[in-house]
């Protein structure tokens, strides 16, 4: 976005290293739409200059005093001050790192060796609402929130498949999931082989699979056994059927 010609962004600098602080600094001092306000080298320092300044947009450092300082102080200063915009410089690029700065409520995030123009057009988006990710970030939290969309469904699926399943069904799931045999399974319950075939095929049914390790799989990945237990420790049933 094109910025107006009268327009002056208050931004603060949130950076440890002196050298790459200098960098934005410069890149600042160059365009007449932004007003630098500030220079903070840890997150504490962060919270107070944005307390007292009241930027409207933030350049921040992820790892500071230490790796999770930015998102400390990103987060504390969204809580009290939420119309601040806070544009993420790191050179950290794994997926957590961004999920949870976008979680936290960040307008946008750059990688610092971005070009001086790429950073000023950032904070110019971010100062209007209206952020323009990189290309390859974008396509991060578009994957990330698509993953989590399709656990979610995942989970409540198969937890409501759960609940149609009989308390003994319930009970041999369990246990396969717990690792056991079908020879064990048998002894355990004081069952024949052929009655608990017909509870585990009666199981792959309700679950729409083949083989009962691919449900025992799905239920693991989404934590169904952890779910269970902590039910049961707090005395709760799976919901009626």
């Amino acid at each position: 976005m094109e910025p107006e010609n009268d327009l002056c962004i208050k931004v603060l600098i949130v950076e440890d290293d002196n050298l790459i602080a200098k960098r934005y600094e410069m890149i600042l001092g160059k365009r007449s739409e932004f007003n630098m306000v500030g220079i903070a080298s840890t997150g504490y320092e962060a919270t107070m200059l944005a307390a007292l300044y009241k930027p409207d947009v933030i350049l921040m450092d992820i790892e500071l005093e230490d790796k999770q300082a930015g998102l400390r102080a990103t987060s504390e200063i969204l809580s009290y001050m939420p119309n601040i915009k806070i544009v993420v410089l790191t050179v950290d690029e794994t997926d957590e790192t961004v999920f949870k700065a976008f979680e936290l409520g960040v307008t946008n995030y750059l990688l610092k060796n971005m070009p001086p123009q790429a950073i000023a057009s950032s904070i110019i988006d971010a100062y209007y609402g209206t952020p323009s990710l990189h290309a390859n970030i974008a396509g991060r939290i578009t994957r990330e929130f698509k993953r989590i969309k399709s656990s979610e469904d995942s989970l409540i699926h198969n937890f409501y498949t759960l609940t149609q399943l009989t308390p003994t069904e319930l009970e041999v799931l369990e246990q396969l999931m717990k690792g056991y045999s079908r020879k064990e399974i048998c002894s355990m319950r004081h069952v024949e082989f052929s009655t608990l075939k017909t509870q585990i095929n009666s199981i792959l049914k309700k679950f729409n699979k083949s083989y009962i390790q691919e449900v025992v799989d799905v239920l693991r990945d989404l934590h169904i056994p952890e779910i269970l237990s902590q039910r049961k420790d707090k005395n709760l049933p799976l919901p009626p059927r």
